[in-house]
């Protein structure tokens, strides 16, 4: 299982073109074979930060992830053009 985070900061002044990217991705990778878990959350209190917790059966179904037209679409084409800031943190299962 592959599991991680990904944040990312955006203008304020984008929140909700930024609720409608991740709602489209969102959708779309959920549908995924192999993706076991994809939510993403706006923090609390910081409404620019966007959290995405993702899980992946294995490399195969992130690789799939990575390479398909909604993710180049939604998050290459969309969110990584607006985004100001963004961290990866790979998770490790503890059971």
């Amino acid at each position: 299982m592959i599991s991680f985070t990904v944040r990312m900061r955006f203008s304020a002044a984008d929140h909700d073109e930024i609720a409608e990217i991740l709602r489209k991705l969102t959708e779309a990778s959920r549908q995924e074979p192999g993706c076991v878990t994809y939510v993403p959350h706006f923090v609390e209190g910081d409404a620019n930060m966007v959290v995405i917790y993702e899980q992946y059966a294995d490399e195969a179904a992130l690789d799939h992830h990575r390479n398909s037209l909604h993710f180049k679409e939604y998050a290459v084409g969309g969110l990584y053009q607006k985004m100001l800031d963004r961290q990866l943190e790979n998770l490790t299962a503890v059971c």
